[in-house]
């Protein structure tokens, strides 16, 4: 719901800027899910890579990866009302959060696996999980820096 909103929201912008066209709104909408795509297999490399024996589906990392866009909602629609300043101050805001949000949140999955393994909690092992974790939780917000603000 938050992609479709964020799409939609997106549109509302390039229209009160004048250039909206639904060209343009196809493009947001096919680039931002081609984003979403490449992060989701980006993510499935790297813990097949890591070999990190997971619960974790495509269905997961898609609902994790989507709480981006209400960050960008609100950014876009901050933009819209208060101008550039208030675009950077939500998008910084909403990035910072998403960054805790996936560490606290994957951090809970990827480890969970690891001591249910009986694998020892400062092991090597353990530690690139870790850095699996904040590589996951770094790259989601750059993400979220849609194309359409003021």
């Amino acid at each position: 719901m938050a992609f479709i909103t964020y799409v939609l929201v997106a549109g509302l912008a390039l229209g009160t800027q004048d250039r909206f066209s639904p060209d343009l709104l196809g493009l947001q909408a096919s680039s931002a899910l081609a984003w979403l795509t490449l992060e989701v297999l980006a993510i499935l490399l790297s813990l097949y890579l890591v070999t990190v024996n997971t619960d974790l589906t495509t269905i997961d990392l898609v609902a994790f990866l989507g709480y981006k866009y209400v960050g960008m909602i609100g950014g876009v629609l901050m933009g819209l009302l208060f101008g550039k300043t208030g675009y950077y101050l939500v998008l910084g805001w909403c990035c910072v959060s998403i960054f805790v949000f996936m560490i606290r949140s994957l951090r809970l999955k990827i480890l969970a696996e690891a001591a249910a393994e009986g694998v020892p909690v400062r092991g090597a092992r353990n530690q690139l999980r870790m850095y699996l974790t904040m590589a996951v939780a770094a790259a989601a917000p750059p993400a979220a820096v849609p194309g359409c603000h003021r």
